[in-house]
């Protein structure tokens, strides 16, 4: 479910999902609680402020999903290889 609701966050610069692009790194979920550790295309990113918050707003939303935090990371770096084949 969490990943269904991550599918409709885009990066505004690529008109490709935030999951097929390989910004998210990893989803665990304890309980009720998520965490999403995930990256930015760069870390000059011009949503590096926004972003996170969507995403922890748009898993917060997921039905039995009462928390959710976001750590953002830079290791390892974005790179094109990481895209699925869909993107």
């Amino acid at each position: 479910k969490i990943i269904v609701a991550l599918k409709t966050i885009f990066d505004p610069e690529i008109p490709v999902d935030i999951y097929e692009l390989g910004l998210i790194y990893d989803i665990s979920v304890i309980k009720d609680d998520a965490l999403v550790i995930m990256t930015l295309t760069s870390p000059n990113c011009p949503v590096a402020e926004s972003l996170p918050m969507e995403v922890e707003y748009t898993v917060k939303s997921v039905d039995g999903i009462n928390n959710a935090k976001v750590e953002l990371t830079f290791d390892p770096p974005w790179n094109r290889d990481m895209m699925s084949e869909e993107a």
